[in-house]
């Protein structure tokens, strides 16, 4: 019962700044949902400056510096702090603009965008959170580089969050007894929480949106297999060579052998596994399953589909929770803090991160209509601009929601097939660019920031915002660069 009322907590967490999180995804899902008739409110981001964009800045500012001058306050205050940013948007923009556009794209983004994105978040977090590895496996760099190669290679097909959350506390506890291992969490961030995501719709985000617009399923798989290997391949030598480096220099003798483990080898709780098979089901059948029943919500339509995906995900959560002993999350080092922190600071990131997507939603209309039309040249796609273009955004703003204004820029869904054959370079470039460089910061994708979380739970000195980046600037930048010589020039 105690572990169902943790439950409750983080659903009952999730859904207390859902709201606010998901008001984000306003600037191109009011244009994704029902037509803009008469009497509906509509968000031009023509109409905005970048003064707008103040408030967004202020929150990566308070992430980046905030844990490296007040580290108590801020594990104390995230959350306030998170919320008062989101309220600088908010309320100038309720004043400007009027209550029921405010309204409006509130209600458009909590019940299509924001409530759909936590309770997947939460079902695969509590699922794989579920499963233990019993036994000892010592962290050495042939075991380390294997797991990193396991979860980059099902990362494709149970998400980039199902992969993580399954895989980072085995890789922690390898590794418990070494001094160096904050390479060991990065690396992981780079290949098991974003580059392993690029197969298949159900890797990252991104590609699903692409999938519901009428990319193949297995466009991905075929296209974006090559560019895929080159990356993931090269950074896995290089982590392998980097933590033989770093093994060298630990105190072996401090290494747990397998006989000082009273278990055998082996996977506790495998039934969370069929769970998460269940997962990825209910998302693939709201994205095929179109019954055209649903109801509104002050002009916003809500289909059946996406309410029956969501109440079995929730219902996913609760039988692992109840079916999951306590013991055995408990020695998984399993807590509720991680889907928590994400849903308060991506609540403030994405509020303000209304402006930028709408501004970049206006096009050539726009304050950063530089951006826009810089990926085009005399009507044709420059793809590697729109490799970077894309990248780039998606380091800082979400993934999925920067994706969709590039497809769109680049044709959408009128024009999939041209954008599946002749254009399939620029296809590869958007969905290359919003998968890979998602890696680029904490915030790019939304398991890099829960994997970060358990790994400093577990006693990890994860570096900073910015020092994170640094690592994304020496080893993923040149990877990038080669990148776009080898597919988009």
């Amino acid at each position: 019962m105690k572990g169902l009322k943790y439950c409750r907590s983080a659903v009952l967490g999730a859904a207390l700044y859902g709201p606010a999180a998901l008001f984000a995804g306003s600037a191109f899902a009011a244009a994704e949902g029902a037509a803009h008739g008469e009497g509906v409110p509509h968000l031009d981001g023509a109409e905005l400056g970048l003064v707008w964009v103040i408030p967004f800045a202020a929150i990566l500012l308070a992430i980046a510096f905030f844990p490296l001058l007040a580290p108590r306050f801020w594990h104390n205050h995230f959350g306030k702090i998170s919320a008062l940013c989101a309220l600088a948007f908010l309320g100038p923009f309720t004043v400007h603009f009027g209550w029921e556009l405010a309204l409006f794209e509130l209600l458009h983004v909590a019940l299509l965008e924001y409530i759909p994105f936590i309770v997947l978040l939460l079902a695969l977090f509590t699922i794989a959170g579920g499963v233990r590895l019993k036994g000892r496996l010592q962290g050495t760099p042939l075991v380390n580089t294997g797991i990193l190669l396991f979860g980059t290679v099902i990362a494709s097909w149970m998400g980039t969050t199902g992969a993580a959350m399954l895989l980072i506390r085995p890789v922690l506890r390898a590794n418990e007894w070494r001094r160096h291992k904050v390479h060991i969490v990065v690396f992981f961030i780079f290949l098991v929480a974003n580059i392993g995501g690029s197969l298949t719709p159900l890797g990252d985000p991104p590609l699903f949106l692409g999938f519901l617009k009428g990319v193949d399923f297995f466009w991905p798989t075929i296209n974006m297999l090559p560019p895929m290997l080159m990356v993931a391949s090269i950074l896995l030598v290089i982590f392998f060579f980097f933590d033989s480096y770093y093994y060298r220099k630990e105190d072996r003798t401090e290494a747990p052998s397998s006989a000082e483990d009273d278990e055998a080898l082996g996977i506790e709780g495998s039934f969370n596994i069929l769970l998460l098979a269940g997962v990825i089901g209910a998302v693939l059948m709201s994205g095929v399953w179109r019954p055209g029943i649903g109801f509104e919500v002050f002009h916003v339509h809500v289909d059946l589909q996406n309410v029956v995906r969501d109440v079995t995900l929730i219902a996913l959560v609760f039988v692992s929770v109840a079916m999951t002993s306590r013991e055995s999350r408990k020695r998984n080092g399993f807590s509720w803090f991680p889907i928590l922190e994400v849903a308060k600071l991506f609540a403030g990131i994405f509020i303000t991160i209304v402006p930028a997507i709408a501004i970049l939603k206006a096009g050539d209309r726009g304050a950063l209509a530089d951006i826009i039309t810089a990926v085009s040249s005399d009507g044709q796609p420059v793809n590697f601009m729109y490799f970077w273009a894309t990248g780039i955004l998606s380091s800082f703003l979400d993934n999925a929601p920067t994706y969709l204004v590039f497809f769109n820029t680049a044709g959408g869904r009128p024009q999939v097939e041209l954008l599946m054959t002749e254009w399939s370079n620029t296809l590869l470039a958007i969905s290359a660019g919003a998968v890979f460089m998602g890696a680029n910061t904490y915030i790019g994708n939304a398991p890099n920031f829960m994997v970060r979380s358990i790994a400093e739970e577990r006693g990890v000195a994860m570096p900073s915002f910015f020092g994170y980046m640094g690592w994304s600037i020496i080893f993923l930048f040149p990877l990038f660069v080669l990148t776009t010589f080898v597919f988009f020039l």
